[in-house]
C-alpha cells in the first residue's frame, strides 16, 4: 500500500501561478526575477498556513532555474529544479529559528555563507520563524544581512512581525501576506476533491472554509480528516457535525420563538442543543455571529458582507426584513456581554438561560419605550442640562466670593428648585440673589417627547407614575422636626436613656448636607452613636437626601467618672479580670484558648 501523504504536503504549489490568495506577492517576484531586480534579504510576514514558506522555496527554485520561461517560472525539467523537488538542492539552506535561536547556530550560518555555490547562480537561506531568534542572534546576524556577498540571498518568514528588531526590518525588503479568501479557499477544495475524485456538496466545502478562518494548511487538514470519517462522501450534515458546528437552522427557530415571546419554546430548544454536547459559550457565540449576519442582511448595500453557506441568504435577507433593527442592535449587545461574562459565571447553564430570558422580553421592552414608532429617549429633557446632586440655595452675605464664570459657560437646570428657608440667625439685612430663568424643555420639530410623558400618556390610567422627588438640604426647623420625632420614638421604643440625651442634644448646621450633634459627656455620645444607623436612615428618608451625615461632639467640661467598662477595650478588660481571677488565665493556657478581642 502507497503511503498516504496529507492534501497540505500532496499539493502543496510548486511555481508562482498555483500558490492561492497571494497574487500581489507573487506578481512582484515574477517582475523582479524578470528583471533580474531581486533584493539581497527578503521578511515574508502574516498569518499561519497562508504560503509564506511555500513561497520562499519557490523562488529559491526559480532564480536557480537553467531554463527559466518568459513568465518568470521555474521550468520543473532542468537539474536544479529536480534536485530541488527531490530535495538533495545544495543550494538552498533551511533553519528553524524556533529550535536553532542561539549566537551560536547564527554564527554557523554566517560561516556556511563564505562558501560559492557550486551549482547555480544563488544560496538561498530561509529562516522560518525568525521573531524567535534572540536579541544577541538578531546582533550577529545585521552585518552579514546588510552586505551579503552577491550570490547569497536570505528569505526571513514570521507570523509575528512587530516581533522582530527594526534594524533587520529596515534591510529587508518586506512582503505582507493576507488572510486567504473563502472563495478562494472554496475553489481550491473544489480542484483537489476533483482530482482526488472525492463527492462532496459546496456547502459542506464553504463550511470548511469558514472554520479555517483565511489559513488553507487548516482548510486542507479539515477536509483530509472528514474525508476518513465519511469514508470519501463529504456532505454538509457530516461536515457540521464533524467539526461541532450548531446548524443554523436552531438559530432561526430560537429567534422566532423570542419574537413570539415563546420562553418555553426558547427554554427547550436551548436544552436540546446542550443535551447535543454544544457548550454555552459556543451557543452564545454562534447566536451573536447569527445576528451579526441578520443586522448585515438589513441593507443591500452591506450584503456583500455575509459569509454564509450557499442557499442560505434569502432565508437571511427574508428574517431581517421581519426583524427590527433596534432588536437586532439590542440583542447583539446583550449577546456581548454575555460572552464576556460566561468565564466569570459559576452555573454556566443558568447565564445563558438568563440571557435567553433577557432576550425573549426585549420586544416587549422596546414597544415600552416606543412612541409612534419612533424611540424615545431615556432623560428628563430633551434639551442640555448639567449634572445636578443637591438644590442651590439662596446666597447670603457671609458666603464666600464665588468667582465670575467664563465666556460662554452655561448652567441648565432640570425643573425649578424648591430652597429651605435659611437658619434664623441675626445677621444683617441683605437681598437675595434671584435665580437664573429656567429654560423650557427643547422640543424638536414638535414631535419630541420624553420617556415619561409617554409613558403617562400610554399607561397613566393603569400605573402609578411619578418624578423622582428632589433631594432637600437641611434647615434648622426641618432638623428638629425630625429630631423630635425621632426622640418619640425612642419613647415609644421604651429607650428613655437614648431619648433623654436626644432630647438635651443640641444642633447644629455646618452645610446643606452635614450638621453635629453637641452632648454633655461621654456616655451621652455612646447612647446617640449607638441609635447612628437607624437616626442616619431616618434622616435620609425625611430629606429624601443619602448625602447627610452628622458628626457626634462632646461638649469640654469637667471630667466625668466614667465606668470602668466603658474606658476599657476588650483587651484591657480580660486583663483586668485576670488579674482579679487568676484562675482564669489557667484555664485559658490549659486550654489553649485564642481570645477573640
Amino acid at each position: 500500500m502507497d503511503k498516504f501523504i496529507v492534501s497540505a504536503r500532496k499539493y502543496r504549489p510548486q511555481n508562482f501561478n498555483t500558490v492561492v490568495g497571494q497574487m500581489h506577492i507573487t506578481t512582484t517576484l515574477k517582475n523582479a526575477i524578470r528583471n533580474n531586480q531581486l533584493a539581497h534579504a527578503f521578511l515574508f510576514c502574516g498569518p499561519r498556513g497562508v504560503g509564506k514558506t511555500t513561497c520562499a522555496r519557490i523562488l529559491a527554485k526559480t532564480i536557480n532555474c537553467t531554463n527559466q520561461t518568459p513568465e518568470g517560472e521555474a521550468c520543473n525539467t532542468c537539474n536544479s529544479c529536480v534536485s530541488f523537488d527531490a530535495g538533495t538542492s545544495l543550494n538552498i539552506h533551511e533553519l528553524d529559528a524556533a529550535s536553532n535561536n542561539s549566537v551560536d547556530d547564527i554564527r554557523s550560518l554566517v560561516e556556511q555563507v563564505r562558501f560559492a555555490p557550486q551549482a547555480g547562480k544563488y544560496k538561498v537561506y530561509i529562516v522560518d520563524e525568525v521573531h524567535m531568534l534572540s536579541a544577541s542572534a538578531f546582533n550577529a546576524f545585521l552585518k552579514t544581512l546588510e552586505e551579503p556577498p552577491s550570490y547569497a540571498i536570505f528569505i526571513l518568514a514570521t507570523t509575528e512581525k512587530h516581533k522582530i528588531l527594526p534594524t533587520i526590518l529596515s534591510r529587508c525588503q518586506i512582503f505582507d501576506f493576507k488572510r486567504i479568501t473563502n472563495n478562494d479557499t472554496v475553489i481550491h477544495l473544489q480542484e483537489i476533491v476533483d482530482k482526488e475524485e472525492i463527492k462532496a456538496e459546496k456547502a459542506a466545502l464553504q463550511v470548511i472554509a469558514q472554520k479555517s478562518e483565511g489559513c488553507m494548511r487548516d482548510s486542507l487538514s479539515i477536509l483530509d480528516k472528514i474525508v476518513s470519517f465519511t469514508n470519501g462522501v463529504v456532505t454538509y450534515q457530516n461536515t457540521l457535525e464533524h467539526l461541532n458546528i450548531l446548524d443554523e437552522d436552531y438559530y432561526f427557530k430560537m429567534l422566532e420563538a423570542m419574537q413570539e415571546q415563546d420562553m418555553a419554546a426558547a427554554m427547550l430548544l436551548y436544552d436540546q442543543i446542550n443535551r447535543k454536547g454544544f457548550e454555552g459559550d459556543l451557543v452564545l457565540n454562534g447566536f451573536a455571529e447569527f445576528i451579526r449576519n441578520l443586522l448585515v442582511s438589513k441593507d443591500p448595500k452591506s450584503a456583500a458582507l455575509l459569509e454564509v453557506v450557499e442557499g442560505m441568504q434569502e432565508k437571511y435577507t427574508s428574517t431581517a426584513t421581519n426583524t427590527g433593527i433596534s432588536y437586532l442592535v439590542s440583542a447583539l449587545n446583550i449577546l456581548n456581554e454575555a460572552e464576556i461574562n460566561f468565564k466569570m459565571a459559576r452555573n454556566k447553564r443558568l447565564h445563558v438561560e438568563l440571557t435567553l430570558i433577557k432576550l425573549n422580553f426585549l420586544q416587549q421592552a422596546i414597544d415600552l419605550s416606543m412612541d409612534s414608532n419612533v424611540i424615545v429617549k431615556k432623560k428628563r429633557l430633551d434639551g442640555p442640562i448639567a449634572f445636578k446632586t443637591r438644590a442651590i440655595p439662596q446666597l447670603q452675605a457671609k458666603t464666600p466670593d464665588i468667582p465670575a464664570p467664563s465666556a460662554g459657560s452655561r448652567l441648565y437646570v432640570e425643573q425649578a428648585v424648591t430652597v429651605a428657608p435659611a437658619p434664623k440667625t441675626v445677621q444683617p439685612e441683605t437681598k437675595p440673589i434671584a435665580p437664573a430663568p429656567i429654560p423650557k424643555p427643547a422640543v424638536v420639530n414638535g414631535t419630541r417627547k420624553n420617556l415619561l410623558s409617554t409613558l403617562r400618556e400610554k399607561y397613566g390610567d393603569q400605573y402609578a407614575i411619578e418624578e423622582v422627588k428632589e433631594a432637600e438640604v437641611l434647615s434648622m426647623e426641618r432638623l428638629v422636626q425630625c429630631w423630635d420625632t425621632y426622640s418619640s420614638l425612642l419613647e415609644k421604643q421604651l429607650k428613655h436613656s437614648s431619648a433623654g440625651t436626644f432630647r438635651a442634644a443640641r444642633l447644629a448646621i455646618e452645610n446643606e448636607i452635614r450638621f453635629t450633634i453637641t452632648v454633655s459627656a461621654i456616655t451621652s455620645q455612646k447612647f446617640v452613636e449607638q441609635e447612628k444607623m437607624m437616626l442616619i436612615d431616618h434622616l435620609h428618608k425625611e430629606f429624601n437626601n443619602r448625602a447627610i451625615t452628622f458628626e457626634v461632639l462632646v461638649e469640654a467640661g469637667e471630667q466625668e467618672d466614667i465606668p470602668a467598662h466603658m474606658r476599657l477595650n476588650s483587651k484591657q478588660k480580660f486583663e483586668h479580670i485576670a488579674e482579679q481571677y487568676p484562675l482564669v488565665k489557667e484555664l485559658r493556657d490549659r486550654l489553649k484558648l485564642e481570645i477573640d478581642y
